[in-house]
Order: C-alpha cells, then sequence, then structure tokens
C-alpha cells in the first residue's frame, strides 16, 4: 500500500512538472512569434538590425518578418517635420545679419538604412547636419547681397537659401521641402544708418514738393500778372473810344460805392472843356 502510494505521488510530480514545462513552452513560442514580426504604420520606415548590425533594404509600411531575439528594427518618422534653427551671416558690404528659419523636412523612406548607419537617430541628424548646413547655406545667401538688397529682396535671398540648403542636405538623405523667414535683422548701427537714410530721403522728397509748389505758385503770380495786364489794355483802348469818359466815370462810381463812403444824392461832373452842358445826375436812380 505504501508502495503504491509512493507511485502515485512521482506520476503526480510528473504530471505537474510536464504540464508547467508545456506551459512554459507554449509561452515561450507564442513570445517568439510575436517577436518574429513586426509591422511598419503608414509614414514610417523601419531599419532591421542583428546582433548590432544594420541590414540593407529599408522596411516600408506594412508587415515583416525578423529573426527573433537577435534583430532589433528602429523607426524612423518619415512625414513632415519642422525645424527652427538661428543662423548668423555678413553681406556683399560686411554688414552682420542674424535670422531665423523654420525649415520643414522629410527623410528619404528608402534611404533610412543609410541614416541609421551614418547619423543614427533622427536627433543626431537634426543636431549634427541640418543645423550646420542651415548656418552654411544662410552665409552663402547672405554673402551673395549687399544689405540694402538683402531688405530690398528678400524673396530672392530666400531663394538663394533654399537652394543651397537642398543641395546641402540631398547628401544626406534628407529632403527640404520648405523654408519660411521667421525673422531677419541686420545690426543696430546699420539700422540707425537705414532709419537715417530714408529721414533724409523724406526730407529731400519734401523739399523738391515745396520748390515745384513754389514754382507753381510764382507761374500763377505771372499768369494773373499777365492777365491783369491785358485786363488795362484791353480798358485803356475802351478808353480812348468813344464814349470811354462814362466807363471811367461808371467805374469811379463803383468804386466809390465799394469803399464805404456815402453817396450825395445829385452829382455834378464837369466835360471836356468843349463842353457847355456839365455832366448831372441823380445817384438815386444809380443805385435803383
Amino acid at each position: 500500500m505504501a508502495l503504491y502510494k509512493e507511485i502515485n505521488l512521482r506520476t503526480q510530480s510528473t504530471q505537474s512538472f510536464t504540464a508547467v514545462l508545456a506551459g512554459i513552452l507554449t509561452a515561450a513560442l507564442i513570445l517568439i512569434g510575436f517577436n518574429s514580426f513586426v509591422i511598419i504604420n503608414p509614414g514610417q520606415a523601419g531599419v532591421i538590425s542583428v546582433l548590432g548590425k544594420a541590414q540593407d533594404g529599408a522596411l516600408l509600411e506594412g508587415i515583416h518578418f525578423k529573426l527573433p531575439l537577435v534583430s532589433n528594427v528602429d523607426i524612423y518618422d518619415v512625414t513632415v517635420q519642422k525645424f527652427e534653427v538661428p543662423a548668423q551671416g555678413s553681406t556683399k558690404d560686411l554688414q552682420d545679419l542674424t535670422g531665423r528659419f523654420a525649415i520643414n523636412f522629410r527623410l528619404d523612406p528608402t534611404k533610412v538604412v543609410n541614416i541609421r548607419r551614418k547619423q543614427g537617430t533622427l536627433q543626431n541628424l537634426v543636431a549634427k547636419i541640418i543645423a550646420p548646413q542651415t548656418q552654411e547655406s544662410f552665409k552663402i545667401a547672405a554673402s551673395l547681397r549687399t544689405a540694402e538688397q538683402a531688405i530690398t529682396q528678400r524673396s530672392e535671398l530666400k531663394n538663394d537659401f533654399d537652394d543651397a540648403l537642398s543641395n546641402r542636405l540631398a547628401k544626406y538623405d534628407v529632403i527640404v521641402l520648405d523654408t519660411s523667414v521667421i525673422d531677419l535683422n541686420f545690426s543696430t548701427e546699420f539700422a540707425r544708418a537705414v532709419e537715417e537714410k530714408q529721414v533724409a530721403e523724406q526730407q529731400a522728397q519734401r523739399a523738391v514738393y515745396i520748390a515745384r509748389q513754389a514754382e507753381q505758385e510764382a507761374q500763377a503770380d505771372i499768369n494773373r500778372a499777365k492777365g491783369r495786364a491785358e485786363a488795362q489794355r484791353l480798358l485803356a483802348e475802351t478808353l480812348k473810344a468813344q464814349g470811354g469818359e462814362l466807363v471811367l466815370q461808371k467805374e469811379a462810381i463803383q468804386a466809390w460805392r465799394e469803399g464805404g463812403a456815402q453817396m450825395p444824392k445829385v452829382l455834378v461832373i464837369g466835360g471836356d472843356s468843349n463842353s457847355s452842358v456839365p455832366f448831372l445826375f441823380n445817384l438815386g436812380d444809380v443805385e435803383q
């Protein structure tokens, strides 16, 4: 009886051990199975490394097989990235020029293996490649123009910067989509000189305007003088003609009335020496 119990206990122990071992093997198989595949989502690219060595061929979106336990997959974001970087350079006339740019770029999905081997992570790529190349590209673009041209030809400055940056980053499998000039500043001395120049130009323009205005006023005075001279000439001819004395007498009376003097009721004006009848009329009749 005791022997039977001992055999029964050994059998139960063996069954328990077998069940535990089967569970461990099942769990290991499940873990290995899940570790044998990797899913790359849209907007991503992957690089397989086996025992630390990057393998050729980027993993694009979809499901991919990989060696379990000994391989690892690095995932890269290949959507549009934005990076802001300050830059400093000198213009053609040796004026200091500082700027800040926003750069929109993305990684070439088919070249992420090269990026993994040469730069490692995206952070390293930005810090060690994109930022320094942005500085150099801005220096190239700034040196092509004077400070004044950099202000008046800002779009051309940006185009030169885009071309230089695109050519430089293409060597590192980075695609530049667009750049934006966030800020562009000159030295304090140059900014003051530009302001003084603008003030001087405004004053010069005002002086030209005043001179033209004075010239126009002088021409107007000349025209008015010519008009008065012509009127006097016509008046003189009128006075010389027959009945000119009556015109002169009428203008004298009109001037008297406009001067505010009290007009007499009867006015007698002598005619010429050949006339025996004086010029006599009632001013009340004239007012009426």
